[in-house]
């Protein structure tokens, strides 16, 4: 059988599991990652949040969505418009320079109003946990990019990973299921983004590495250090 016939049958035998990867890759997007982690958190710790009911939690969900989705794919629609960028899925480490700063900003302000909230709806510690570790998520990203291509999907997985460690240490509820879970799903972003070689192993483990620590310096700077310098 010809060597070009054999190729184009294990592309076609590839196809479908490609298709599956860019429908991870899709669902599981980084600037999606706030809100519904937001939701899942909500979901699975109420006790944490305390009387905040269904209806503020949508009202939450629309300042989040403004700040970490609406606002951060502008930008990059309006860079690409403008030819500042390559490409909207940012492939390479120049096109990232520019979103990330702008995402760093948005990720700030969406954690200064959830941190500068008052009675009666107040933000509970968990979620302005999970907000300033996506901000220094993101500056972390930033710092590594000018050196080293970084996973920003796996960087949100261990984001994920990250704070669900955080609310089994500040919470009394079991959350042993939902981390088993989230890793489970880690896993299948990863092996996503390996697919369509989007990114190497060593990109892929390190997005992993610094969404956790994020997560983990967050945790430690708001229930240590800031008590401190108050």
């Amino acid at each position: 059988m010809p060597q070009s016939h054999l190729k184009i049958n294990t592309l076609d035998h590839k196809k479908p599991l490609r298709i599956l990867a860019n429908i991870v890759s899709v669902v599981c997007h980084p600037v999606f990652m706030p809100v519904i982690m937001t939701f899942v958190l909500y979901g699975i710790n109420r006790v944490s949040f305390g009387n905040i009911t269904m209806k503020t939690m949508y009202s939450w969900t629309g300042i989040l969505a403004l700040n970490t989705i609406f606002f951060p794919l502008v930008t990059i629609f309006l860079l690409k418009r403008l030819n500042f960028i390559e490409s909207i899925k940012l492939n390479n480490s120049k096109d990232r320079i520019i979103p990330l700063i702008a995402t760093m900003i948005f990720y700030f302000w969406a954690y200064m109003v959830f941190k500068n909230m008052k009675q009666p709806e107040v933000a509970p510690q968990v979620l302005r946990i999970f907000l300033l570790g996506n901000f220094w998520g993101i500056i972390a990203i930033f710092m590594v990019n000018i050196f080293k291509k970084v996973s920003m999907h796996a960087a949100a997985a261990g984001g994920m990973i990250g704070i669900l460690i955080v609310a089994m240490i500040v919470s009394r509820v079991n959350l042993f299921m939902p981390l088993m879970i989230s890793l489970l799903i880690a896993g299948i972003i990863g092996s996503a983004r390996l697919v369509l070689r989007a990114h190497t192993n060593g990109e892929i483990g390190l997005g992993y590495i610094l969404g956790i620590l994020a997560q983990l310096a967050s945790y430690f700077y708001i229930t240590r250090l800031i008590n401190i310098f108050d």
